[in-house]
């Protein structure tokens, strides 16, 4: 694994993006993973690794989290800005297409990308996110992202397995990983590793569905959809909608896994890795 930076740009000026390489620099076949809201680039350690042979592995911090800069005004964090930080961060790839694996906020931002007119996104996996996003769900992820302080790495393993039930299949060793990259030592504690404010954003803008249809609707490129069944983000109706209005779109369920798949596991790594292969 490489770490390198790319710099992003705000109205209150420049902000420093990390982002994590796997494999040959020199590879022109280019797979980039995008995080969920709350989360980083680790969550794809064993993933990258895998594909590494096969791919250049992209995984950036998205501003505010993980190794990444804070903004300096939390009013920024949002969509905007995110499609201008991986635009920068395409441009520093040197490619003209990657393919992309978005988990949840990750998966909004690839399907953002794709439906624009030329987009360089030439695959897409939509990791437990679809085309509508119920309010109701969004104000669950606003309510665990109020700031909280650990004792211990191991409270912090605790916090991790009752707030992600959908990676309740990991080894000790990957909840560990998860938790030493997803946490912080300050004063008070142990803490989740991203800006508090994008709590406060997520709780600020939860009074209302994300209705992404049009977007997705305007995207040509292939498409896997990872569907956790019990999943309160991506709901049956989406997804059964989001079937019929594609055919062609490969869907992977979950039996019995809320949001979020982990991508963690053999079995999810392989079908994924299949899928790429394939299409």
């Amino acid at each position: 694994m490489r770490t390198e930076s790319v710099m992003g740009l705000s109205a209150n000026g420049f902000h420093r993006v990390v982002y994590h390489e796997w494999g040959s620099p020199d590879n022109e076949r280019v797979l980039v993973c995008v995080h969920g809201l709350a989360r980083n680039s680790r969550d794809f350690d064993d993933i990258a690794k895998a594909l590494s042979r096969e791919y250049r592995v992209i995984c950036p911090d998205m501003v505010g989290r993980g190794e990444s800069d804070w903004l300096a005004n939390p009013a920024g964090y949002g969509m905007p800005q995110y499609l201008a930080d991986m635009t920068v961060l395409l441009a520093r790839l040197n490619v003209d297409k990657v393919d992309w694996l978005g988990t949840s906020m990750g998966g909004i931002i690839g399907m953002l990308l794709a439906a624009m007119p030329k987009s360089p996104i030439r695959k897409l996996i939509l990791n437990d996110i679809g085309a509508f996003v119920a309010e109701s769900a969004l104000q669950r992820i606003g309510d665990y992202l109020i700031p909280k302080y650990f004792e211990s790495p191991e409270a912090t393993q605790a916090f991790m397995k009752a707030t992600y039930p959908g990676l309740g299949n990991l080894s000790e060793a990957q909840w560990q990983h998860l938790a030493e990259h997803g946490f912080k030592k300050e004063p008070q504690g142990w803490t989740q590793h991203y800006d508090p404010a994008i709590g406060d954003i997520t709780r600020a803008t939860a009074n209302q569905d994300v209705d992404l249809w049009p977007v997705w609707r305007a995207i040509q490129c292939p498409q896997m959809l990872i569907w956790g069944e019990t999943s309160d983000v991506l709901n049956q109706a989406t997804v059964e909608q989001m079937q019929q209005e594609k055919p062609a779109m490969t869907l992977y369920r979950l039996p019995g896994v809320p949001h979020v798949p982990s991508l963690m596991e053999d079995a999810h790594i392989q079908t994924i890795t299949e899928w790429l292969r394939s299409h």
